[in-house]
């Protein structure tokens, strides 16, 4: 297992066909939910709410790796889930991906 994903157990979500680039896909693991989106064949999974008022997140605009809030225009970084712009000042929740054996699999935070 990858050192840096240690304290984290991963869930099978869905196969890597059913995420097409471009696309993106919205599921609830563990009462999170999350926004899975594949960027050019990357895949990234982040909180689907904004820290700034905890809004939804997903639905919005997407440039590049950069999502903007369609409720105010912050703006995060898909990749790590940080804020990049104002409203926001916090970060999202950024989840760990993996692909194993064709599927696409989330980590969450074990809880010790």
């Amino acid at each position: 297992m990858n050192q840096e994903h240690e304290n984290y157990s991963f869930y099978q979500v869905l196969p890597i066909e059913d995420l097409p680039k471009g696309e993106r896909i919205f599921i609830e693991l563990d009462g999170e939910p999350i926004v899975i989106f594949n960027i050019a064949g990357d895949i990234y999974a982040i909180g689907d709410h904004c820290t700034h008022d905890d809004g939804p997140l997903g639905d919005g605009e997407l440039e590049d790796h950069t999502i903007i809030c369609p409720r105010h225009g912050a703006k995060f970084d898909v990749q790590t889930g940080e804020a990049l712009t104002l409203p926001a000042i916090e970060p999202t929740t950024n989840f760990p991906i993996q692909v194993v054996d064709g599927m696409i699999e989330i980590g969450l935070l074990n809880k010790n």
